[in-house]
């Protein structure tokens, strides 16, 4: 009899949960529990933040959809979730908006620390973090036999482009902590102009540029939201296409700047811009072409940080061309390259003859001049002396006498 019961228990246990799943993709085998770490996901996305939840165990708690919403907020319908019921399991979704994060009660804070970025320079990094957490609604009354539900969440972004850092916190309600990893680098480009307007972009030639030409670079962030400025922390040029390649040539780095390079706008809007003239590497000696790429590590700063995180001069040690990266790109950093910027070579093509000629020792310009007035002065004597010479046979001959008119006297006879 007791057998009898306990079966009739079990299976009334079963066709309960089974209709309490019914209508979602769920099973009864693996969602009967409650909710766990893995039961959210965190997508930091560029412009939004997706969190998706399991719904099952949220059904098995004795919850719905309704009951789930971001930071307390459960009067306000767009701080709730939505059903997807296209997928297995079914999942309540959360899209929360970069640009009107605190709409929902989401926090943004961002926090700095100084020290070395992936080249070794001294530099102050920021780091975002966006945080958060979805719960369920406490009861009105003084106890409850339901679990309080409540997912934590956070997203990082590096602003020089975290650390992936993922726990999960028990107590005696269902808590799941989700921390998860975002970059903004997919927004921000590295563009080359053919002058001071950034209208027209750059068409190199086949033939590439002429050496000293003027060229004008930006680091621009598009499809970000406006909070966000763009700070240039160090823009270099190598000869390869890795930004990691050891021989590079630096244009600017805070307050040490190549001579030939100009920045003109730095930390104030969307856009970083500068110049620079271009040049050839010295090791495509032997080509006709030098091929040039540009790399620039960037951050991201909110326009009241920004100033804050301008260079201070002296602080900095200058980089040598030929100077070993110590690592390669660190986590926490975003290189922006653009190239290859293609330059030709100004030097007269030359055959065999005439460049064992410039094998030889040449003439020092002081004894080319020497000789040139020597010359001069010999060719200078010789042409008096033919002068002096003529004269004296002109004078030395006279002229015969002229011949007589007249009749003949006969008296001379």
């Amino acid at each position: 009899m007791e057998r009898i019961c306990l079966s009739l228990l079990l299976i009334s246990k079963a066709l309960s949960v089974t209709a309490q799943f019914n209508g979602f993709n769920c099973d009864a085998n693996f969602h009967s529990r409650f909710p766990a770490e893995r039961d959210i996901s965190v997508y930091c996305g560029v412009q939004t933040i997706t969190l998706k939840i399991n719904f099952c165990p949220v059904l098995f708690s004795g919850y719905t959809d309704t009951d789930l919403a971001l930071n307390g907020r459960h009067g306000d319908a767009h701080c709730r979730g939505f059903i997807n019921n296209n997928t297995f399991p079914t999942v309540v979704l959360f899209s929360i908006s970069l640009s009107t994060l605190e709409s929902c009660g989401n926090s943004l804070v961002v926090s700095s620390a100084q020290g070395a970025n992936a080249y070794g320079n001294l530099s102050l990094v920021q780091i975002g973090n966006i945080s958060g957490y979805i719960d369920t609604p406490d009861p009105p009354t003084i106890i409850s036999y339901l679990p309080g539900l409540l997912y934590k969440f956070s997203c990082s972004y590096p602003l020089e482009y975290l650390v992936n850092n993922t726990q999960l916190a028990s107590s005696a309600a269902a808590i799941s902590v989700k921390d998860s990893n975002g970059t903004f680098v997919s927004t921000l480009s590295l563009l080359l102009y053919n002058d001071s307007s950034y209208v027209q972009q750059l068409a190199i030639p086949m033939a590439g540029l002429t050496l000293k030409t003027r060229v004008f670079a930006a680091v621009r962030a598009t499809n970000l939201d406006r909070r966000w400025n763009v700070l240039m922390d160090y823009c270099y040029t190598t000869p390869s296409g890795n930004p990691n390649d050891d021989l590079r040539y630096d244009l600017f780095f805070g307050c040490d700047k190549d001579p030939q390079t100009t920045v003109f706008e730095n930390g104030k809007s969307q856009m970083g811009r500068f110049s620079f003239e271009v040049f050839r590497f010295v090791k495509h000696k032997n080509q006709k072409m030098s091929t040039v790429f540009l790399h620039c590590v960037t951050k991201l700063c909110r326009a009241d940080d920004c100033p804050m995180l301008m260079p201070i001069c002296g602080r900095k040690k200058r980089r040598d061309v030929s100077e070993q990266g110590e690592s390669n790109a660190a986590s926490g950093n975003a290189v922006i390259t653009a190239g290859p910027i293609i330059t030709r070579s100004e030097e007269t093509p030359m055959n065999n003859s005439q460049l064992a000629q410039l094998n030889s020792p040449l003439l020092r310009p002081d004894s080319v001049t020497s000789a040139l007035i020597s010359g001069i002065v010999i060719l200078a004597v010789m042409s008096a002396c033919f002068f002096i010479l003529s004269l004296t046979l002109l004078k030395g001959r006279k002229p015969p006498p002229a011949a007589l008119s007249g009749t003949r006297n006969p008296a001379f006879n």
